[in-house]
């Protein structure tokens, strides 16, 4: 009886020493999170549910709408233009890359293509807070047909940028979130077909 309450004894304790040093590994994590947006946890949470879910990265990083059936690459672009006018963000570029890899190859390829939207002056604000949101700049959304022939409209989830540390100075945050919910409102209105 001794030895099973020696054993157990011991167990306990190298648990509470296992339990310590996890603890004091996390703290760091933990004090930093206490600084950050109130939203950060949220963002960070549903990216992991998501990463669990598909074990893609990727997916874990953007939103995407499937493009309602009967509607066309013309139809979506035509909607996606006149969003984006409605709503003041430019059109800076666009990326026809499917074309370039057919050009490249001769062979036909599903569609793919790129479009950039950039509102110049919150962009220039975000760089002007951190050199690093350059990397996020333009906003990017991809028309994207799939395997089995369905349209797809994919962008960066912006969240992490907004949401994922320090709260962005209040001006700042309310421009990066009104440019979220252009880019939302382009991706909703292009895949459903309304203008």
């Amino acid at each position: 009886m001794n030895l099973i309450r020696n054993i157990l004894a011991i167990i306990g304790l190298l648990s509470i020493i296992g339990i310590v040093y996890v603890a004091m590994q996390l703290q760091p994590y933990y004090a930093a999170f206490q600084s950050f947006d109130s939203k950060a946890m949220a963002t960070y949470q549903e990216m992991a549910d998501v990463l669990v879910e598909t074990g893609n990265a990727a997916e874990a990083t953007i939103w995407k709408r499937q493009v309602a059936d009967g509607l066309t690459v013309e139809d979506v672009e035509d909607v996606m233009k006149s969003v984006a006018n409605e709503l003041n963000i430019k059109n800076v570029g666009q990326l026809p890359l499917s074309q370039q890899v057919e050009a490249m190859t001769g062979k036909k390829q599903r569609f793919l293509k790129i479009y950039m939207y950039c509102n110049p002056l919150t962009a220039a604000k975000m760089v002007d807070y951190s050199d690093a949101y350059s990397a996020y700049l333009p906003c990017r959304l991809s028309l994207v047909e799939d395997k089995q022939g369905k349209l797809w409209i994919y962008s960066l989830n912006m969240d992490m940028m907004i949401h994922g540390g320090k709260t962005l100075p209040a001006d700042l945050k309310k421009e990066a979130e009104h440019v979220r919910t252009v880019i939302k409102s382009i991706m909703d209105r292009a895949a459903k077909g309304e203008f």
